[in-house]
């Protein structure tokens, strides 16, 4: 008998390993493009550098923020790295596709090597893209500089309505912020 229970806790303890791990809650190809199907114009571009690293630093980021003026945007900060980021991944992938024909999502991937941050949007893919952020200088033009994750809404006049600090715990929370803060 004392053989088993030592050897009944391994065998849960080593089942319980990895069950804390997020999955990819990325929809199919097919699904994503029916959902995007004659996306306005500016929301279109996004879609096409979707799960792509972009660099260009504050000024490529604000030039984005202005070409997507007339749309509610929703901005993750986020890195390969940070724990309850990758937790709230899935989440941004449901939600970037329910919502994303007449919301604005792009990220920014903070303090983190190209690297590790393409490995990570390898395993949790994305229909927008990110700018590299490695010194927060994008990140402090929108007062997310101290916070990972951190989510920043902008109204349709490009104007910051909200700040999220910490990860979202499931989609649903997500997609309560979207409708309210982007859509509401």
């Amino acid at each position: 008998m004392r053989l088993r229970y030592p050897l009944a806790v391994s065998i849960v303890a080593l089942a319980g390993c990895g069950s804390g791990q997020p999955h990819s809650a990325a929809p199919s190809a097919r699904s994503v493009s029916a959902a995007f199907k004659g996306s306005p114009a500016p929301l279109a571009k996004l879609h096409d550098q979707a799960n792509q690293l972009l660099p260009g630093g504050p000024s490529a980021f604000k030039a984005r923020l202005a070409g997507l003026r007339g749309y509610p945007v929703v901005v993750n900060k986020w890195a390969s790295w940070c724990g309850p980021c990758q937790s709230e991944f899935p989440a941004y992938q449901k939600a970037s596709v329910t919502y994303g024909k007449r919301v604005a999502f792009v990220g920014i991937d903070g303090k983190d090597h190209d690297g590790s941050a393409k490995a990570f949007l390898k395993r949790f893919p994305v229909t927008y893209p990110s700018y590299t952020d490695p010194g927060e200088n994008i990140a402090r033009t929108i007062q997310a500089a101290s916070y990972y994750p951190l989510t920043v809404y902008f109204d349709r006049s490009g104007k910051i309505v909200f700040v999220h600090a910490g990860p979202y715990l499931n989609a649903g929370a997500l997609e309560r912020d979207v409708r309210r803060y982007a859509l509401g």
